[in-house]
């Protein structure tokens, strides 16, 4: 078997504790095995997995004593080490015995699909998709929402409320049909906007709030854990687990995960369930966001330029304002946008513009500013491109206008909403229409779902009914 031709995903670890113990983790999703013979237990589970996959799947064994060795599991039970240094004293009588005792335990699955199965029967092809366990539901059930002034537009009556893990937010999807969130019994739990449970997985202790973002064009919801960076694409699919190395950071700035390596690593993106290395930046250049397979990069005064791994990178050039001299300096990125700040020809004038990241057109131009002005200006963008605040400049992309807000500082944007301070007031409006001041500690969404604001208190979700 040519093991370069078998994906390194799902990651297989088959943990023996004794004679009658076993662990098999599977994607990182924990299998106790308790048999007279654990290691055949644990190949036919193991083995179960690959006929599902229609493929064989890369596996390490870990014996009781620490010792551990590389395997590849088929789908008919048949096992095969690799790499075995000829030198080693790790005891190869493991592999052999549970090799054949597999195969006694699957013989009449064997015999099936050689003798009896129908020529038609296509054995490489999946028939049925891994689906996630049956799991205790959380409580979920309406409640009052007093703690604090609602939004505006928004009822004290949550038609649904669930309890939240501790220090954990939830998320809503970009469309606004689902709400996902972590719970305190250790799990992923996604919702539909009325409230319920579509599907949940458990996840390690310490996971972190989960995010809506792509990989290999599709839309996941992730989940970043101490060791590990999980993925599910929904309709009751397993999770496909990436291991982080140590001191890696997961970024969320564009539509897909950017793992950072640390101050000297590099970076990674994730294609194809695995994590590809990106090429090593320019000197002097600051990752600024994923998108898919690719990273968009820029030193602090120009050019940017996209990086993909194996391919030669791209160079974006953004266009320049009318009244621009040369680019002053690139600030920040988002998904489908970059923000750059532009020199004129008086030295107390600088033009901020959002440009594109696919061809660098000017989408947005900002009333001109004194230089340490914009560069303390925070960058606010909603999930489906019609509106902004880029500090005290607020931006309608539908009206496609600019205005100037004095001294506003976002703080969030629920819908094509902006909340924000003046000073010591809470604001919100809709760039380009009214603002309207809000009574002081308000509620701010974390999203909208249906026809449900998402808000929080006291590690409770409210889901409030519209006006």
């Amino acid at each position: 078997m040519a093991e370069k031709g078998i994906p390194s995903w799902p990651k297989v670890t088959i943990r023996l504790y004794d004679d009658h113990n076993a662990e098999v983790k599977i994607a990182g999703r924990s299998h106790p095995v308790n048999h007279h013979d654990p290691r055949q237990a644990a190949i036919q589970l193991v083995s179960e997995r690959a006929a599902q996959l229609g493929r064989p799947v890369k596996a390490t064994a870990v014996e009781s004593d620490g010792a551990s060795w590389p395997l590849i599991i088929h789908p008919d039970g048949q096992v095969e080490s690799v790499e075995i240094d000829p030198k080693s004293n790790k005891p190869i009588w493991p592999i052999i015995v549970a090799t054949a005792l597999a195969g006694v335990l699957i013989a009449a699955t064997v015999i099936y699909l050689v003798v009896l199965r129908p020529p038609s029967d296509d054995i490489t092809k999946p028939t049925v998709s891994p689906k996630l366990p049956e799991l205790s539901a959380p409580s979920v059930g309406p409640d009052q929402f007093a703690a604090r002034p609602v939004p505006p537009g928004w009822t004290a009556n949550a038609s649904w409320t669930v309890n939240l893990a501790e220090g954990t937010n939830p998320a809503v999807s970009p469309k606004g049909t689902e709400v996902a969130i972590i719970t305190p019994d250790e799990k992923i739990a996604v919702f539909d906007s009325n409230g319920k449970v579509l599907w949940q997985d458990k996840v390690p202790r310490g996971a972190e709030t989960p995010v809506y973002t792509t990989v290999d064009g599709k839309s996941v919801v992730a989940v970043v854990a101490p060791e590990s960076l999980y993925y599910w694409a929904g309709d009751g699919a397993e999770a496909i687990e990436l291991e982080l190395p140590n001191s890696a950071e997961v970024q969320f700035f564009g539509p897909s995960p950017l793992v950072i390596l640390g101050s000297e690593g590099g970076a990674s993106v994730v294609s194809g369930g695995d994590l590809k290395a990106l090429p090593t930046p320019r000197r002097g250049s600051t990752l600024l966001l994923a998108d898919g397979d690719k990273a968009l990069l820029a030193r602090y005064s120009g050019p940017l330029y996209w990086d993909q791994p194996g391919k030669d990178e791209v160079t974006l050039t953004p266009a320049k304002p009318r009244g621009a001299t040369t680019i002053d300096h690139i600030v920040a990125a988002s998904p489908g946008r970059v923000l750059v700040i532009w020199k004129t020809a008086a030295a107390d004038k600088v033009i901020p513009t959002v440009n594109t990241t696919d061809t660098g057109a000017i989408v947005a131009t900002c009333p001109t500013a004194a230089p340490n002005q914009a560069a303390g200006w925070q960058w606010l963008p909603d999930d489906t491109h019609k509106v902004a605040a880029w500090g005290e400049c607020m931006i309608n992309f539908t009206a496609k206008k600019t205005s100037f807000y004095k001294d506003f500082q976002p703080l969030s944007i629920t819908g094509q909403t902006v909340y924000g301070n003046t000073g010591s007031a809470l604001v919100a409006g809709i760039p380009a229409g009214r603002f309207r001041t809000l009574p002081p500690g308000t509620a701010r969404p974390w999203g909208v779902a249906g026809s449900h604001a998402i808000v929080v208190h006291d590690s409770v979700l409210y889901a409030l009914d519209k006006k």
